[in-house]
C-alpha cells in the first residue's frame, strides 16, 4: 500500500462520504489538532513514570481516533449508512472516574499551580493545552456544522483530566508541584 495518493496535490483532502473539502477547512482543521493531540500524547508515555498514567493515556489514544473519525464525517443521511463509530458517551463517565480515581490519591489542591514539576508532568500539561485547543475549535465547528453530541463533553473531561495526571505524576516522581507565586 502506497502512503502518498497525490489526491491532495491541489491542497484539498476527503471526508468519509467522499465530499472534497480544502485542507484549511474548519473541519480539517479540529480533527488535526485532535491528531496533534494523540501524537503528543504518544510523546508523553515516552517520559511517564506511572504505569497506571500510561496504560490511561494509550487508552485515551485510541478514543481519540475514533473522535478523529467522528468529526471526518459530516451526519448526513449518506454517513449514516457508513456506520460511523460516534463519539460514546462511555468515553467522559470513563474519564470522570478516572479523574476521581488518580485525584483521591492526591492531596487536596490549596493553591494554583504552574505548569511543570516532572518532564513527564511538564507533557501532560501541554497535552492539557492543546486539548483546550481542541474543544474551542470543536465549539467553534459546532456553531456551524452538526457533529456528535458528546465530544464537546469528552474533551472538557479530558482536560481535567491531563490536569490531574500531571499533579499525580509528579507525585509518583517525587517532584512537587510549582506553585503560582502571584508576587513574582
Amino acid at each position: 500500500m502506497k502512503i502518498y495518493t497525490k489526491t491532495g496535490d491541489k491542497g484539498e483532502t476527503g471526508l468519509f462520504g467522499g465530499e472534497r473539502v480544502s485542507k484549511s477547512n474548519d473541519r480539517i482543521n479540529v480533527y488535526g489538532t485532535i491528531d496533534e493531540l494523540n501524537a503528543f500524547i504518544g510523546l508523553a508515555i515516552t517520559e511517564i513514570n506511572s504505569n497506571e498514567i500510561k496504560t490511561v493515556l494509550e487508552r485515551i489514544q485510541n478514543q481519540l481516533f475514533v473522535v478523529g473519525s467522528d468529526l471526518a464525517a459530516p451526519i448526513t443521511k449518506e454517513s449514516e449508512k457508513l456506520n460511523i463509530t460516534r463519539t460514546p458517551e462511555e468515553y467522559s463517565l470513563q474519564v470522570e472516574k478516572d479523574i476521581d480515581y488518580f485525584n483521591d490519591k492526591l492531596d487536596e489542591l490549596r493553591n494554583f499551580i504552574l505548569p511543570g514539576g516532572s518532564k513527564g508532568a511538564a507533557y501532560l500539561h501541554v497535552c492539557r493545552t492543546i486539548t483546550r485547543r481542541a474543544e474551542r475549535k470543536v465549539v467553534a465547528l459546532n456553531e456551524q456544522v452538526k457533529i456528535g453530541d458528546n465530544i464537546i463533553i469528552f474533551l472538557n473531561r479530558l482536560s481535567d483530566l491531563f490536569f490531574v495526571l500531571s499533579r499525580f505524576e509528579n507525585k509518583v516522581s517525587n517532584i512537587p508541584d510549582t506553585i503560582w507565586n502571584s508576587k513574582s
